[in-house]
């Protein structure tokens, strides 16, 4: 099956024999901020562990590593309030082993940029985390708290395994968290996200661009659901070979979502979700759009077709919507190979025309 041949592949690419030769064999433990300190390490050493300390307001922790380098992130990690996009941090290189250790936490301390407004105005909110250019690596067991705006962007990367990650950002519920996705897949190639636990007021994961991608055993909630999209309108719009494994999504304003940009061009195909269970959505169990404006965030009520879905199997999803939303909307055009079975999402009062649905496919709305 495709996604076991998929996981083979990226566990394949990523035990890849590390070559320290690029850095000597130091160990070096930082424990206060200093700029010089961990430029240093970097240079120098193949083993770095950051144990409590502060980052500076609008200073980026930049940590360009030597291949073969394994980080460890100890104690409780914070950063300084200032309105900038940033992001906070970046971790950049190759066969990388990124690891917490018990009891640590990255606290971005999003709460002092939080007003309820996102990047739709207000405070200048900075991305937190950017895996920049990762070839290779493993980063796992790491716990992400409160980002003021996107929390985790895969991008330009190649041979990625997440594993056991949280982030948590449920404190932005009663506080004005807005944006706050959970991961975001860009430009990257051969990624794996597993075990994930994310509580949030935005995308759990949302995959933009990228090849080969696999999720599995992701803990969402609060959000805005397990999402391809929105696809289109970027430098890079092709979404394929994307694998959604054993999932739950619970509290959220959508289950399962993808969506493309109205009047862009690109492609979606060879996407599977399987064994997804939705509890208490509030707006849509399922939702696949082809309408969705980039600049606005909205929708414009009628699909474009220069993005086709194509290839898209939905097996075992089920679960419970709100009695104020919509079970399944569907509103595409140029889709096929749609293959849906054992789809049963109820408890949604509201019902909306769905538009463009393949023949065949085993789909009602």
């Amino acid at each position: 099956m495709r996604y076991f041949a998929l996981l083979g592949s990226i566990i394949l690419t990523i035990l890849v024999t590390s070559d320290t030769s690029q850095a000597g064999t130091c160990k070096s433990t930082i424990n206060k901020y200093d700029e010089d300190d961990i430029k240093n390490a970097i240079k120098d050493c193949n083993e770095i562990i950051l144990n409590g300390i502060t980052i500076p307001a609008g200073v980026t922790l930049n940590l360009d590593l030597n291949k073969g380098t394994k980080l460890t992130f100890q104690g409780k990690i914070t950063w300084e309030f200032h309105e900038w996009n940033g992001p906070l941090l970046i971790i950049s290189g190759s066969d990388l082993e990124i690891v917490g250790a018990s009891g640590h936490e990255l606290n971005a301390n999003g709460v002092l940029w939080w007003d309820g407004k996102g990047e739709h105005g207000g405070k200048v909110k900075p991305v937190f985390f950017s895996l920049r250019e990762v070839k290779n690596s493993v980063m796992r067991n790491i716990n992400v708290k409160n980002t003021p705006y996107h929390a985790i962007w895969i991008e330009d990367s190649d041979g990625l395994a997440v594993q056991d990650v949280t982030v948590d950002n449920k404190d932005g519920d009663t506080k004005g968290g807005h944006n706050t996705d959970g991961f975001n897949v860009w430009r990257s190639n051969d990624i794996s996200l597993e075990g994930i636990t994310v509580s949030n007021q935005d995308d759990c994961i949302a995959i933009k661009s990228g090849t080969n991608i696999l999720v599995t055993d992701a803990d969402c909630s609060g959000g805005h659901g397990l999402s391809i999209g929105s696809v289109g309108g970027r430098d890079y719009n092709i979404v394929e070979n994307v694998t959604v494994l054993n999932s739950k999504i619970v509290d959220s304003d959508n289950g399962v979502r993808i969506k493309t940009v109205y009047g862009a061009t690109g492609a979606v195909t060879n996407v599977t979700y399987k064994n997804i269970q939705l509890e208490s959505i509030h707006k849509f169990g399922i939702i696949i759009e082809g309408d969705y404006n980039i600049d606005t965030g909205g929708t414009t009520g009628v699909a474009t077709d220069g993005v086709p879905i194509k290839h898209f199997i939905l097996e075992n999803v089920t679960g419970t919507v709100s009695n104020s939303g919509v079970n399944i909307y569907i509103l595409v055009k140029n889709a096929s190979d749609w293959e849906w079975s054992r789809v049963e999402v109820t408890g949604g009062g509201k019902t909306k025309k769905c538009e463009g649905i393949p023949e065949g496919s085993g789909i009602s709305c």
